[in-house]
């Protein structure tokens, strides 16, 4: 657990969650006669621009509108069976969030009190509870959540089934948050130091207090649990006072300048998450934000906008500006000629202006022992950042190589060269040659394709460059260095085409291919065997692409709906069968799939593809590879 992201930023620095939700939708006009949560579906942009006016001041951690999301308290609406459509749909629009801002949240799967007492107080039984909030939590966890988050609790026994509940559906990060009234107690009597221990004895790995009191009051129940936990994370989100009823609306004093001044007796009673609860707005964490910084900037800490370092920073890949030794090959090539298991991990652009959790996914990988990382163009043709600006910046950033994936749908032949040569000056030379999705699948379709040339011909192109020539032949002044990497896709149903198209990529001049995710080993035996068949013995090494499932949900529409991604009967009946265990079982399919396709002919990597940006997930399939074989140095 302890290699997750979002517990190694807690070890780096503290961070901030957001505020209020429900305050916020008042504001915007709901009522509190309705089903707030249903807001996601019935009034999704009031919740979008909520959880964007949060990021905007600067939280780290965006909680999803699920706090009442469970099957026992929709019921109370009608809306019991619409558990799954709810909490996907919640998560999605905190992930979209995440992408329009570009910046490295944290999505905190928000889970809430039943709303109902355990027997012999209540109508529920310790079975119902448990039941309840697996439900949610394994739609939280499928959709995306990175952690998940129980909060405003008031019954310890409730809260523990919660957190046991959660842990046996996923192995995410689980923060677990109580009530406390201003005598330090909750409300069936218990310290901050027995709550402690039975949470943690439960399996939360962070704990504290959230709502009921302000700051003051929950600063000393603060000071009780840093007591108890000692070293332990904490997590602390006041309201913003007690609130005084007015014209039958609730009204908060605290004032934003008042959480900018706690903000450092939380720090230094050591809370590791801060936060805000009922009647905190975007104002409150934009000055808890400056806060916060202003304390870490005067300790020489990192602070939590900042992109973290690694443990042992390797030096960066810098811009060479054209006066590198174009002789010198790759680290990926390199690694490759010399034997060694190469890993690669795919990285989306973010469809921002700023990269941070890309960035955080690329050192995450890098942690892992992977050798480069794969940047996307634009895929699905739906508007990105250039992914050659984000490979220039995961170079240097983070100091390791990076495979451009460049597409000959948006460029002229004048265009492609010059982007070649601009990539070549700025360090990036391993260019993974596409055709590129047409422009009709994605989200700008009156945009018009290019295609002066397929990938075919952008292999040529570039092989080109590398004997110090241009298209029309005109010297370039020194030989390019580029390494050419191809795709192949062995799940086609018209395998000869596939064979025979791959063929002439590689006598293009390719050093090595890179696959669509394989879920049967079988497939790429065929493809192998057909090639030799057809063209001789198969002339490059091969990283096979592995893309963990989160979901029978995920795995559908992968196989019906993606081009390029073909899954197995027998893979989509795992999924269906796993149910709430979806995302434990793509591991394992994953890390099994690895396991026998590394031994077959040519395999000698591997290029994981995350889905949801969870690089964490993807880079747990490759715990079944040793670690000597993952981090040696050649």
């Amino acid at each position: 657990m302890s290699n997750h992201p979002f517990l190694q930023r807690l070890v780096e620095t503290p961070l901030l969650a957001d505020g209020a939700m429900g305050t916020m939708l008042y504001a915007k006009g709901a009522s509190s006669e309705q089903c707030l949560e249903y807001l996601v579906l019935s009034k999704p942009a009031w919740v979008s621009e909520i959880h964007q006016a949060y990021a905007t001041a600067g939280a780290d951690i965006i909680k999803t509108h699920t706090f009442g999301a469970s099957r026992v308290r929709l019921a109370d609406y009608g809306l019991a069976d619409k558990v799954r459509d709810l909490n996907f749909r919640a998560v999605k629009l905190v992930r979209d969030v995440r992408e329009v801002t570009g910046r490295a949240l944290f999505i905190a799967g928000d889970v809430g009190p039943l709303g109902k007492r355990l027997q012999p107080d209540g109508p529920l039984t310790a079975n119902d509870v448990a039941d309840a909030f697996h439900e949610q939590v394994s739609v939280l966890w499928e959709a995306g959540a990175d952690l998940i988050l129980f909060e405003t609790f008031t019954d310890l026994s409730e809260i523990e089934i919660g957190v046991r509940a959660a842990r046996a559906v996923c192995d995410l990060p689980i923060v677990a948050s109580m009530t406390f009234a201003e005598d330090g107690l909750t409300m069936t009597g218990y310290a901050p130091d027995a709550v402690a221990a039975r949470l943690r004895a439960a399996g939360a790995d962070v704990v504290g207090v959230n709502c009921a009191v302000g700051p003051a009051s929950m600063l000393q129940t603060l000071e009780h649990f840093h007591a108890a936990v000692g070293d332990a994370p904490l997590i602390v989100m006041p309201n913003a006072g007690f609130p005084e009823r007015v014209e039958g609306r609730f009204y908060y004093p605290s004032s934003p300048e008042y959480f900018a001044r706690e903000t450092v007796p939380f720090l230094d009673q050591g809370a590791d998450i801060i936060g805000g609860c009922c009647g905190t707005t975007p104002m409150h964490i934009r000055a808890m934000r400056a806060a916060l910084d202003e304390h870490l900037a005067a300790r020489g800490r990192v602070t939590a906008r900042t992109v973290i370092t690694v443990e042992e920073p390797l030096p960066p890949v810098v811009a060479d500006y054209g006066v590198s030794d174009a002789a010198q090959p790759t680290d990926v090539l390199r690694k490759l000629r010399a034997g060694k298991f190469v890993i690669s991990v795919e990285v989306d652009p973010p469809r921002s202006f700023t990269a941070e959790k890309q960035i955080e996914g690329a050192r995450h990988a890098l942690r892992m022992g992977a050798d480069a990382v794969n940047v996307a163009d634009s895929p699905m043709a739906r508007v990105r950042m250039s992914a050659l600006s984000l490979c220039v910046q995961i170079q240097q950033q983070v100091g390791i190589e990076s495979i451009v994936h460049f597409t000959t749908r948006d460029r002229s032949l004048m265009g492609l060269q010059a982007d070649l040569i601009g990539a070549h000056a700025l360090g990036v030379r391993n260019i993974l040659a596409l055709t590129g999705d047409p422009p009709s699948l994605g989200d700008t379709r009156q945009s018009t394709a290019v295609y002066d040339v397929d990938s075919i011909g952008l292999v040529r192109i570039i092989n080109r460059f590398n004997d110090g020539v241009d298209v029309a032949g005109q010297e370039m002044g020194q030989k390019g260095g580029f390494t050419i990497a191809v795709a192949c896709d062995p799940t086609r149903a018209d395998l000869v085409q596939e064979v025979d198209r791959f063929h002439q990529k590689l006598s293009g001049g390719a050093h090595f291919t890179m696959t669509q995710p394989i879920f049967d080993p079988h497939l790429w035996s065929a493809f192998v065997q057909l090639y030799e068949a057809r063209h001789g013995q198969f002339p490059v090494p091969v990283l096979i692409g592995v893309l963990p499932l989160q979901g029978h949900k995920h795995a559908s529409f992968l196989h019906n709906e993606v081009p390029g991604i073909t899954l197995s009967e027998h893979a989509l009946e795992r999924m269906r069968k796993a149910g709430a265990n979806g995302r434990q079982e793509g591991v394992s399919m994953a890390q099994e799939l690895l396991l026998e396709l590394k031994e077959l002919p040519y395999v000698q990597g591997v290029y994981l593809m995350p889905s949801f940006g969870r690089y964490e997930t993807a880079c747990q399939v490759l715990e079944v590879i040793p670690a000597k074989a993952r981090f040696e140095a050649l």
